[in-house]
Order: C-alpha cells, then sequence, then structure tokens
C-alpha cells in the first residue's frame, strides 16, 4: 500500500499511509506524519517510513492506549498460557488497580515515571506493598508481550522500582499446638480433614478434590490428581493441579488411616440416611449431603477450631508449613519432604523452609561428634547412609515413613515385645 504526500505549507508536508488492522481493536489503521523539508526530502522520508511499515518496526498508532492494550494481552496471551486462577487474578488486577491509573495513558506514550507514581499512589490508598509488588509483576509481564509483540521499543516496567514487602514468617505449628488443634476438632466435620492435611501437607484445594477412588487404605496411601476451586457464577470446579509435579503418590501414617476408616463409616451412614438426595460425586469431604465442601465452609469450621484451641492467628496453609516443618526437623531427606509436598524441586523446599536448617546443622554436628568419638582408637571410619550424610546407626531412627515420623515408639511393651507407636501430633511435650 503506498502512500501519500499532501502539502500544508511552506516546506511543511503531510505524509499518510495505511498500516492494515490494529492488531488489538482491529479497526483500519493510517499514520501521519509532519514533515519539514522541500518535497524531494519528504519523498524519500515517506519512503523510509513505508519501509519501516513492511518490515513491522515502529508501526503501532499512538491511539491505542494501556486498558485496550492490556484487555487484547489477557484474551489472546494470559487466557491461554496461565491457570485459570491465576488468569482471573490477573484480570482483576487490570481492572481494578492497572486501569484505574495506568489505562488513559497511550501504550506508545506510558513512561516509568507514570508506572511510579501508580504505585506511589496504591501505597497512599492503602494497599500492602505486597499487593502493589503482585501489580507490578502483571504489568511487567505484560509489557514484555508488547515488547515481543512489536508494539513498543522497551520495558518501562523494567525501569520502575516496585516496594518491597516486609518478609513475612510463616507459622509452624510446634507438637504441642498440633495436638491442641486436634483436641479442639474432636467430632467437627473437619477433624479428619485437618489431620490429613498435618500428615501430608496437602493444600486445602487438594483435599477438598479426593475423591475415594483416590485412597487405597489396605495399602495406607493415596493418589492426589486434581484440586478444586470456587469461581464465581459457577461454584465449585474441579481441575488439574497446580503443576505436574502436585500430581503425587503418598504414603498415609497408621494414625491418619484410622481416622479415615471412621470418617468413612460416618459418611456411609450419612448416605444411607440421606437417600436418594445424596449427590453421588464420591468425595471424602463433602457436605452432609454429599455435595462440594465450599472453601468458606471449610474457613468457617476451621476458624472456629482455631479459636477454641487459643493458637492465635494460623492460616489452614500454615498446616502444609507444619508438616513441611516438623518433617525437616525430625530429619525426613528433603528430597522426601519436597516430593510429598509437590514442590517443583527441592532447591524451592530448602528456600522455603530454610530456617529451620541451622537447627538441623545442630543436630548434624553433634551426631557426628558422637561417631567420631566412638571411633577414637580404632582404624574403622564412620560409616554414612545415603540419605543425606546421617550414620547409619541413626538414619534407622528417622525415616521417611509418614508413620513413623508422626509416631515415636514407647519404651513400655505390649506384651509382645513390640514397641506401642504414640501418635506426635496428639501428644504432650515431644
Amino acid at each position: 500500500m503506498a502512500g501519500t504526500i499532501r502539502k500544508r505549507g511552506v516546506g511543511s508536508w503531510e505524509l499518510a499511509f495505511e498500516l492494515g488492522r490494529d492488531p488489538l481493536t482491529q479497526k483500519r489503521l493510517r499514520q501521519t506524519i509532519s514533515f519539514k523539508g522541500n518535497k524531494k526530502d519528504a519523498e524519500k522520508a515517506l519512503t523510509a517510513a513505508l519501509s519501516q511499515r513492511d518490515r513491522g518496526i515502529d508501526i503501532i498508532p499512538d491511539k491505542v492506549t494501556v486498558a485496550e492494550f492490556l484487555a487484547r494481552w489477557l484474551t489472546d496471551y494470559a487466557q491461554h498460557n496461565v491457570a485459570r486462577p491465576t488468569f482471573q487474578r490477573y484480570g482483576s488486577i487490570v481492572k481494578l488497580h492497572l486501569n484505574r491509573k495506568l489505562g488513559a495513558v497511550k501504550l506508545v506514550d506510558l513512561r516509568p515515571a507514570h508506572v511510579q507514581s501508580a504505585y506511589s499512589s496504591y501505597l497512599t490508598e492503602g494497599l500492602r506493598p505486597r499487593t502493589v509488588l503482585q501489580h507490578h509483576h502483571v504489568l511487567r509481564e505484560a509489557l514484555h508481550h508488547a515488547v515481543k509483540w512489536q508494539l513498543v521499543a522497551r520495558n518501562v516496567a523494567d525501569a520502575v522500582t516496585p516496594p518491597r514487602p516486609a518478609h513475612y514468617e510463616m507459622r509452624a505449628l510446634n507438637p504441642d499446638e498440633v495436638g491442641k488443634l486436634l483436641d479442639s476438632a474432636k467430632g467437627t466435620e473437619i477433624e479428619c480433614l485437618l489431620l490429613l492435611a498435618l500428615d501430608t501437607g496437602m493444600r486445602q484445594g487438594e483435599l477438598l478434590a479426593l475423591t475415594w477412588d483416590d485412597i487405597d487404605l489396605e495399602e495406607g496411601a493415596l493418589h492426589i490428581q486434581r484440586t478444586a476451586r470456587q469461581y464465581a457464577g459457577e461454584g465449585i470446579v474441579t481441575g488439574p493441579t497446580k503443576t505436574h509435579r502436585s500430581r503425587r503418590r503418598l504414603s498415609l501414617a497408621a494414625q491418619t488411616v484410622a481416622m479415615m476408616r471412621e470418617h468413612r463409616r460416618v459418611q456411609d451412614e450419612r448416605r444411607l440416611k440421606v437417600g436418594p438426595a445424596w449427590h453421588g460425586n464420591n468425595l471424602t469431604f463433602p457436605l452432609v449431603d454429599g455435595r462440594p465442601f465450599p472453601a468458606r465452609n471449610v474457613y468457617r469450621d476451621y476458624v472456629k477450631v482455631v479459636t477454641a484451641a487459643k493458637l492465635g492467628a494460623v492460616r489452614f496453609h500454615d498446616l502444609r508449613h507444619t508438616a513441611a516443618t516438623l518433617m525437616l526437623r525430625a530429619g525426613v531427606n528433603p528430597k522426601v519432604v519436597s516430593e510429598r509436598l509437590g514442590h517443583t524441586s527441592v532447591a524451592f523446599t530448602l528456600d522455603t523452609y530454610g530456617h529451620v536448617l541451622p537447627d538441623m546443622q545442630m543436630d548434624a554436628a553433634n551426631v557426628l561428634a558422637g561417631v567420631l568419638r566412638g571411633t577414637q582408637g580404632t582404624s574403622a571410619a564412620p560409616v554414612f547412609s545415603s540419605s543425606g550424610g546421617i550414620p547409619a546407626a541413626t538414619a534407622e531412627q528417622v525415616s521417611s515413613s509418614p508413620e513413623q515420623l508422626w509416631s515415636t515408639p514407647d519404651t513400655k511393651s505390649s506384651g509382645t515385645g513390640e514397641g506401642i507407636r504414640t501418635p506426635m501430633p496428639c501428644g504432650r511435650g515431644v
């Protein structure tokens, strides 16, 4: 498509040419450029502009706003490349915050100062630094695609300093607090759910999506294959797990298996009592009529249990941190902990729970000192296991088995010569 030259005055020209259709609005685009000089130079400038257009450089009109671009980014990229909850969160951030401060700015005119000012306004309005940092991540990701799509030459968000959120200290219950929590949960609808969360470190959505088909009580194991989420206007929907590593098989402690057997017995009685009105979805943790258990109901019941236990502020997700912390402090190999939690890598597990490692370092030093003292005056070298450097004799006492993790041998004999295992979570002073 050729362009045109129109004289506007002495030594002034208007260069115009077609750009095709706007990839954001699908409207026909026409670019105009003012030029000062003689006609011959104007013709050269038009030729250069047409060459740039044909190579896809600097062809976006200055009428496209940040709001229009973000809407198209959500539709063309985010909707098809991120998990559904993530897409919904992106949409909320764009609609409620980014568009409010930056939406009217033309995309090509967006500068770091605009973005920095927006962040400052968010903080002044009372948003937390961590929330504003999330907004920054979304905007930076969107503008990254604007650069890839050749809509802008650079990502202005890279030149902005987002707020630095305060470090969040996760809450992990100690064994005595775990016992208080489980005591407080006795007889409630979430008693078994809480014990399973503490035993496995499962996420709340994974627990609520669990079915009896996923559980083998004879083997004492379960398979995590999906997660449950609630969407506005759709109710509770089950879908894929957070990552492919979140699909995993977990062994269960004997105490957990026993409680789940009782939980299923009670559920079977309810199903017979409800009769045809029972919703047959085979969920492990449904409502009393078999329907999916909404997360808000879990939250309501959980707050009552925590309040009665007088544990202070403990989020449901902190039960996952509790399971991980207790396993690590018990000497379970970090790789096993990572696999049970469904983390993407062991490095992520160690980074998240690095606060536990100092205690483990001291324990390792004490164990090694004992081994070295025991070998003084002999030519025998200490024998180490492959489970992470712990001497073999000690590694036998520290197992990745959930049953051994959550219980300790009792010194009393049952009359058969075998020790009785006492559950750690319900014990006191363990």
